[in-house]
């Protein structure tokens, strides 16, 4: 069994690294190892395992935040929030590049996308930054890493996922990511400060209170959808999957009723988007449900438990071995498919040392966080880049402080257990 298991991996890996989707390598590599080990009979199975698996309830939360997220894009709703963080901070030195982090800060109260943020934001801010004088590898970066607080910040469509595959409570982890949402923003916004000073980068504007009045004003509504969205999952009114429809509804709501600047031809377009990046997550869902039966039956989980536990219960040496082995699986595999593939192996380990599983999930949450910024696959970096017309490679040594900002997070969250677990012991006890 464990060579079949090592031959099933060293198949998937060959079949991604000549570019064959994930969600397929997946499906490939699970009906062969399937029909290798416990003959065709078991294959009529195939088509309902995947079908269980792709059904799982919280996981109608994901294509939900991704409509929210490009219904907000489509309409005016993200520029006013970027309004917004410019009356507040645009009278600092490198303020666009502060407001970058914070309209992202917004924006992933709502969408729980990174991919989603920078398609949003960065369209606005990047061109923006440009012509004040920042570097196009500085923009883009500034804005990849920014967009990383997306999946940190709740709502969060990795959270959900690690929580439907972990079988752990989504709101729980959504609180977990409070606090250091927050101090990743506040990082990031020092270090484009410590940046500008040392660039001489632009004052955008004076401050001036009337204008701060007039966009809190014209963004009120805007304001109003994470109030509506996070007050309704974590008062108890809503769950997070019916938390993620309130977002769809408020947002076409916001859009129609109040702005009234959504036509029916862009309504169409997000709608489209949304369905695309959904297909994409769905499909390895449903291919990983496979990996999963094949990595239960082969007791691979138990294994790989038993063989660190052989080297070491510390659980935080433990947390340092996972954040190196996440940290490097970021750099080949997208968020989704990083959970969906390894927290079913992982989980068995976690349990046996005594890591909460809410800890876990928030930990590896930051690690993927930082693996989207990292190539050569670092997809919120790439669309960055498109955007920005840079190199990813330039961009890459541009974005070194902002990821050695998300890996002082990342250290400080795994080593101090209490910043992701004090406003759960205090809401649930």
């Amino acid at each position: 069994m464990t060579l079949s298991v090592t031959l099933m991996l060293l198949a998937m890996a060959a079949m991604v690294m000549i570019n064959v989707p994930i969600a397929v390598a997946l499906g490939v590599v699970a009906v062969g190892a399937i029909w290798i080990t416990q003959g065709a009979h078991m294959l009529s199975n195939v088509a309902l395992v995947m079908f269980d698996g792709a059904t799982n309830f919280p996981l109608l939360a994901v294509p939900l935040f991704i409509l929210a997220g490009g219904i907000m894009n489509a309409s005016s709703i993200a520029r006013r929030l970027i309004n917004l963080a410019t009356a507040i901070l645009g009278f600092v030195r490198g303020g666009l590049s502060m407001v970058t982090v914070g309209a992202s800060m917004f924006f992933a109260e709502i969408s729980g996308s990174a991919v989603a943020d920078v398609a949003a934001l960065g369209t606005l801010l990047i061109p923006a930054m440009k012509s004040r004088g920042y570097s196009k590898e500085f923009a883009a970066a500034c804005t990849s890493s920014a967009a990383s607080l997306a999946i940190i910040i709740p709502p969060s469509i990795p959270m959900i996922l690690y929580a439907a595959m972990a079988q752990e409570s989504a709101v729980k982890l959504f609180v977990a990511g409070i606090i250091p949402g927050v101090i990743g923003g506040v990082g990031l916004m020092a270090l484009c400060y410590f940046y500008a000073r040392k660039y001489d980068f632009p004052v955008e504007q004076a401050f001036q209170l009337c204008r701060l009045a007039t966009a809190t004003r014209e963004a009120l509504w805007a304001l109003a959808m994470p109030v509506i969205i996070l007050g309704g999952i974590f008062g108890g009114f809503v769950t997070a999957t019916e938390g993620a429809a309130l977002a769809v509804l408020a947002a076409l709501a916001i859009a129609v009723l109040v702005y009234r600047d959504l036509d029916l031809r862009a309504l169409y377009g997000a709608c489209v988007d949304a369905a695309i990046q959904t297909a994409v997550v769905m499909l390895l869902v449903a291919a990983s449900a496979l990996v999963g039966i094949f990595l239960t039956e082969s007791q691979l989980p138990q294994k790989l438990a038993a063989s660190i536990i052989d080297i070491t219960r510390n659980p935080y040496l433990v947390l340092l071995l996972l954040n190196v082995f996440f940290l490097v699986l970021g750099m080949f595999l997208h968020s989704a498919a990083a959970i969906i593939l390894t927290v079913p192996i992982v989980m068995p380990l976690i349990s046996q040392v005594g890591i909460d599983p809410i800890h876990f999930g928030l930990v590896l949450t930051l690690n993927l966080a930082i693996g989207q910024q990292t190539p050569p696959v670092a997809s919120v970096l790439i669309a960055a880049c498109s955007i920005a017309k840079s190199d990813i490679w330039a961009t890459t040594r541009a974005n070194l402080g902002f990821i050695g900002v998300l890996m002082a997070v990342l250290i400080l969250c795994t080593y101090v257990p209490w910043l992701s677990l004090v406003l759960i012991r205090l809401f649930y006890g």
